[in-house]
């Protein structure tokens, strides 16, 4: 499997494709970046893309505002996903909507933080749902917070948005890659349900050579403690070692991959998550975050 290196492009330009003969990722996506080569050093350009979680970027920071003070009504109702904003006029109009206990029938009427916004009698709780893709460096764990005073996930994205997002599925301390972050439940159950389990792609590199015959294993399936598991697609990663595969899996279980590879007597040196749900790590450098564009999003929600 080869990884295919790809240097940031200018805003509007084509990314150059590099065809494999032999992979199990699509030559459009970006497989892996090698740990300390010149295709991961970070530039200017990069960090005035995204928020660094040691120091914020304060100049050329293209993150939105995250203020929602005097927004319109319709809008508020449309973010709480009640109706659409064209819906929510009608609805305005027809008296059933109301603000701090009074009915609110105004077109283009605007509301602040912290009023009471009430359709049919019900309280409404429109906080807007946020998406972050962080790509994880090594020695985070992931947990809201940690009693023992361990570096948890969260301080990298603690500058992310003013709402409380929490981490979809878990990475380990010592494997890196991409890690998603959100406010939507319905987006996270989906994600880490069984019936809707999203592939997620791996290159691993283990302490010796993998025998052809333990990917044979690895796609059949192998006994562990919690049932027989089984990856979908596994091959050695193109001008890598021997040593060096890719994977692609959709189980959910806990530190699934390391467990495949001890059961089969190799010990896990390096484990990076370079696709997850569709997601790449496309110029987004390690230790850094952004947030996902509509499209993604969409695609995220329209999924099987």
């Amino acid at each position: 499997m080869k990884p295919t290196r790809k240097s940031p492009s200018k805003s509007g330009s084509a990314p150059k494709k590099t065809v494999a003969k032999k992979t199990i990722i699509d030559a459009k996506k970006p497989f892996v970046k090698k740990e300390g080569n010149k295709d991961d050093s970070v530039t200017a350009r990069d960090k005035r893309k995204y928020i660094d979680y040691k120091i914020k970027v304060k100049k050329g920071d293209p993150l939105p505002s995250f203020r929602e003070d005097n927004i319109r009504l319709n809008k508020y109702l449309s973010n709480a996903g009640v109706c659409s904003r064209r819906e929510a006029d009608v609805l305005i109009e027809t008296g059933v909507v109301s603000v701090n206990g009074k009915i609110v029938t105004e077109l283009g009427f605007k509301i602040n933080q912290g009023d009471a916004v009430q359709y049919d009698g019900e309280t409404i709780n429109a906080e807007t749902k946020r998406y972050v893709l962080l790509n994880k460096p090594k020695g985070f764990i992931t947990t809201m917070d940690d009693p023992r005073g361990r570096k948890t996930v969260m301080t990298l994205v603690s500058k992310a948005c003013r709402e409380r997002i929490y981490p979809v599925g878990r990475l380990d301390r010592e494997t890196t890659g991409l890690l998603l972050f959100t406010n939507d439940g319905d987006m996270a159950k989906k994600l880490t349900h069984p019936r809707y389990q999203a592939v997620k792609m791996y290159h691993v590199e283990l302490n010796k050579s993998v025998a052809k015959e333990d990917l044979e294993k690895l796609l059949n399936g192998v006994d562990l403690e919690d049932g027989k598991t089984k990856v979908d697609k596994i091959e050695y990663v193109e001008n890598g070692t021997s040593k060096e595969v890719g994977v692609e899996i959709h189980s959910g279980k806990n530190r699934i991959v390391r467990r495949l590879f001890e059961a089969l007597g190799y010990q896990v040196i390096k484990l990076d998550r370079v696709q997850f749900g569709g997601l790449t790590k496309k110029d987004l450098p390690r230790g850094y975050y952004r947030h996902l564009t509509e499209q993604e999003i969409a695609y995220l929600k329209m999924t099987k």
